[in-house]
């Protein structure tokens, strides 16, 4: 099967997370296509200055893909700048956030499950 991007429905959260400004996503692959294993698996985007606010994770662990941009990158309370090609892991019980430093981060968001 193939899902073409123009496809697949843009979506716009506004503060995410409490969070400041929108993250813009399109879904890659739903929980269901993923035989409920992963519980996101986006495609998104941050405009400069927009972030995905603090939140820890419960029951699942979540992985970001840098793909292109700069960021802060919050990492249970240690800030990191990241770039195109950086992985940021995220375990279950630990927390996150992600704010864009560049014009825009483009980024791959995967959660799955601690099962």
């Amino acid at each position: 099967m193939i899902t073409k991007f123009a496809e697949r429905e843009l979506s716009t959260k506004e503060h995410m997370f409490g969070g400041e400004g929108k993250f813009t996503s399109r879904v890659i692959a739903t929980e269901a296509t993923l035989y409920g294993k992963n519980r996101v698996f986006n495609h998104g985007y941050l405009q400069k200055g927009d972030e995905i606010g603090w939140h820890v994770h419960h029951g699942d662990g979540e992985v970001y893909y840098i793909l292109s941009g700069e960021g802060e990158f919050n990492d249970n309370g240690t800030l990191v700048t990241v770039s195109a090609g950086d992985v940021c892991w995220t375990a279950d019980g630990e927390g996150h956030s992600l704010k864009a430093l560049s014009d825009e981060l483009e980024m791959i968001a995967l959660v799955a499950y601690n099962k």
